[in-house]
């Protein structure tokens, strides 16, 4: 399960908890603009916008969870079991397999206007990328600093939502999601007053009631509603470190902690990884579950004009300064 956002300050930036019991071996990758992408039904994309994200890296082709372009286009994928439907090729219709998404619209689209028309005709196809890697079931955020929208193609059809909040988790479908939030309407970042009883001296007896009912389980549902409470109330400063702190602190009010959502076998949900991205400057945040130092990969900082991907390691050892360590 996972959870995707964006924030505003005086940058925009976008990120996610990518929650499983384990990591597939991501890393960190850019892909310069002349890296060829080669689409299983679509012309090869020789040069494109360059992208960097968090990837499985496999026979040389970056399988993108998150990623942002460098016009600042944005979009991760979602877990979406047992509504996500693929088809079989279709004539007339752009086919896209789904582990193609990600870089088939961000390499051309420098907005989510772009995204839209290019929406228009699409059908994500069921193919598997090997025989190995079978197609995982997701549905989609994508975001520019303006607005957002979710896809999803299910057996309806393929669907594209307006996002005005800039949340994302998984099941069920987004609009079941958007009007769960009529039943919390009543939350406030305000104490609260006594609406109960006139004749009942009721009083508040600690900071923060007036957010009493918000969930607090780690379904996907619950984690929508507290991100999404989180976000729109969520206040830092312009600058930088305040913004991708203030970041990451909307992204660890919903994250997993292993041991409490356990999957039989000895296994556990965690948050393998969150990321922030700096979508105006192309820096890429993370942190792992292991490690809560924040670490910075600046795509500006690589040979866009490349032909090969370029990649680092997560740093997955925790990082712990002493501070009165002597001599």
């Amino acid at each position: 399960m996972c959870t995707a956002a964006t924030y505003q300050t005086k940058d925009h930036y976008f990120g996610r908890n990518l929650d499983h019991e384990c990591s597939y071996g991501e890393i960190v990758t850019v892909t310069p603009r002349n890296f060829p992408f080669r689409f299983r039904n679509m012309p090869q994309m020789d040069r494109h916008y360059a992208m960097i994200g968090m990837a499985f890296v496999t026979e040389g082709c970056p399988l993108y969870y998150d990623a942002t372009n460098e016009k600042g286009l944005s979009m991760a994928g979602l877990n979406f079991v047992g509504n996500a439907v693929y088809r079989q090729k279709e004539e007339g219709k752009d086919n896209v397999a789904s582990f193609e998404f990600i870089p088939w619209i961000l390499g051309q689209c420098e907005s989510l206007q772009e995204a839209r028309k290019l929406l228009e005709n699409l059908n994500l196809t069921d193919e598997c990328f090997n025989a190995r890697i079978p197609p995982a079931q997701l549905h989609w955020i994508i975001s520019d600093k303006e607005s957002s929208i979710t896809v999803e193609q299910t057996a309806l059809g393929l669907w594209v939502y307006d996002n005005p909040i800039g949340i994302l988790t998984n099941n069920p479908t987004f609009d079941l999601q958007m009007f769960q939030l009529n039943n919390y309407m009543a939350l406030s970042v305000e104490e609260p007053e006594n609406h109960f009883a006139n004749e009942l001296p009721l009083a508040k007896y600690c900071r923060g009631m007036g957010a009493l009912g918000m969930p607090g389980d780690l379904s996907s549902m619950s984690r929508f509603v507290r991100a999404a409470f989180t976000k729109l109330h969520s206040c830092s400063g312009d600058s930088e470190s305040e913004s991708i702190s203030q970041f990451f602190h909307i992204l660890t009010a919903v994250e997993q902690q292993r041991g409490c959502v356990h999957l039989g076998d000895e296994k556990y949900e965690i948050t393998v990884y969150s990321s922030c991205c700096n979508t105006d400057k192309g820096i890429y945040y993370y942190r792992t579950y292991e490690n809560s130092q924040i670490t910075a990969v600046d795509m500006q900082k690589e040979n866009l004009e490349g032909t090969e991907i370029v990649s680092y390691p997560l740093v997955k050892g925790q990082q712990i300064m002493v501070q009165n360590e002597k001599d």
